[in-house]
């Protein structure tokens, strides 16, 4: 049962990395690999358990002391640990969806039309150069998948010519990855680590915003001196219709980054979870959406309203953050994480080899499941932990620099990430174009940043 875990998960992974030949959502794999992992784990509990590889097993029996045979076991499995990862799943489900809600508000009243706007070059470097900063930071405040996704959209409206749009269109994703790397935010792996305790708001944007500006400069310096010419504007629709005013986006635009914006200052003061903060500031947007089209056409209040909105939100996401987390779950309880964390530790022995490969490793399979394999196999050790363990402290260089390389790794496919997953769906980018035109570049820049984080803080 304990290799049979094992086989139901890589064949699950399998399907969710050929998820466009099969033709079969990647939700749908991971949502049944999260119960079959599941499933497999408590019918062989007690044989699985026995093997000794489950810290969490030992931690069950120190405390209940009286606790033995199958009914333990089941108790363990059931009321214990899939309560206990469902409470932490769900907190990153909830936050996402606040967020993705947010997002979805904004942009159907055309708030983001506000900064877009305001482009006017046609230069490609001096083109480049904006997009990717102005996606950078955006990808901070938002995440790199929304911001993506806009961008993508503005890009339609700048550059005619398919083949210069990919390009923009990949060095786009490029930034919105290293953008949402530093901020606890702007990428999912970020927000796990955030969620979980092993970074704060305050030192992961510290630590890890320079690092990640590092990996998007070096790229673009690059293209500096490659690239030439001008891009060509599509022809306008002046007829397209405008659903809100200019003064009902801006005011939405502030509510909505403001609202983001606003939830690590709410963990800071109330010390709950980021989600309530989340579902706080979508709360207040949701009124106050209520209140200025109250009085609008029917047609109008059925465009705009939050009720309406929420049909656009990518739910299908929600629930393969919510399949492949319950999966590694069930590989965390049952001792398998732990094992693979002693196999890099004997092999690598070194912190900064083991965040590298997992970056790498990102680029090929989704940085979520990596990332929260890596949360179960390293625990979080006890402010003042001297030698190794210190690396492994909340804030630790561990955390700072998984964040780091989780978030920026996955640039070096167009597979490797969300962001990249999106654009490549959105603009039909090939993805044998994208290894021959942008991997060399988005590796260089990986490894420039993690010099970068290296030299600083571990030298």
């Amino acid at each position: 049962m304990f290799t049979l875990m094992v086989v139901v998960f890589v064949l699950g992974y399998t399907a969710i990395a050929f998820e466009h030949p099969l033709k079969v959502d990647k939700a749908a794999s991971a949502l049944i690999i999260g119960t079959m992992c599941w499933v497999i784990y408590v019918l062989g509990a007690e044989s699985i358990l026995q093997m000794g590889f489950s810290p969490s097993w030992e931690n069950f029996l120190a405390a209940h002391p009286d606790s033995h045979g199958l009914h333990a076991v089941h108790e363990f499995v059931v009321d214990y640990e899939i309560i206990h990862h469902l409470g932490e799943i769900g907190e990153i489900l909830f936050f996402l969806l606040g967020a993705m809600t947010i997002v979805e508000v904004v942009d159907q009243h055309e708030g983001f039309k506000i900064i877009t706007d305001k482009i006017k070059t046609t230069n490609k470097v001096k083109l480049l150069w904006i997009l990717s900063l102005l996606t950078f930071f955006m990808s901070a405040l938002l995440d790199n998948l929304t911001t993506t996704i806009v961008l993508v959209a503005l890009l339609r409206k700048l550059i005619d010519d398919k083949q210069t749009r990919w390009f923009f269109a990949s060095m786009v994703v490029l930034a919105a990855n290293a953008g949402g790397a530093w901020s606890p935010i702007g990428d999912v792996t970020t927000i796990m680590l955030w969620i979980g305790g092993q970074v704060t708001a305050g030192q992961i944007i510290m630590k890890v915003i320079l690092p990640s500006l590092v990996c998007l400069v070096v790229p673009l310096g690059i293209l500096s001196f490659t690239m030439k010419g001008t891009v060509t504007r599509p022809t306008e629709d002046d007829e397209e219709i405008e659903y809100s005013t200019e003064k009902e986006r801006i005011l939405i635009l502030a509510l909505g980054i403001g609202g983001l914006l606003f939830v690590p200052v709410f963990k800071t003061i109330t010390h709950l979870p980021p989600y309530m903060g989340m579902l706080l500031s979508l709360g207040i947007l949701w009124v106050v959406g209520e209140i200025i089209h109250k009085d609008k056409p029917k047609e109008i209040r059925d465009k705009l309203k939050v009720t309406a909105i929420l049909h656009r939100v990518d739910v299908p996401t929600v629930l393969f953050f919510l399949g492949i987390l319950s999966a590694v779950a069930a590989l965390q309880s049952a001792g398998h994480l732990n094992i693979l964390a002693t196999f890099l530790d004997k092999n690598l022995g070194n912190i900064y080899l083991i965040d590298l490969a997992i970056g790498v490793l990102s680029s090929i399979v989704d940085n979520v499941p990596l990332v929260a394999g890596a949360m179960g196999m390293y625990p979080i050790a006890d402010i003042g932990a001297s030698g190794y363990d210190s690396f492994f402290v909340q804030d630790g260089a561990f955390w700072e620099f998984l964040a780091y390389t989780a978030g920026t790794g996955g640039s070096m496919l167009i597979i490797g990430s969300a962001a990249g997953v999106a654009a490549m769906g959105l603009e039909k980018i090939d993805f044998i174009w994208y290894l021959k035109k942008i991997t060399w570049l988005a590796f260089i820049g990986y490894l420039a940043g993690a010099a970068t984080y290296y030299l600083l803080f571990a030298l």
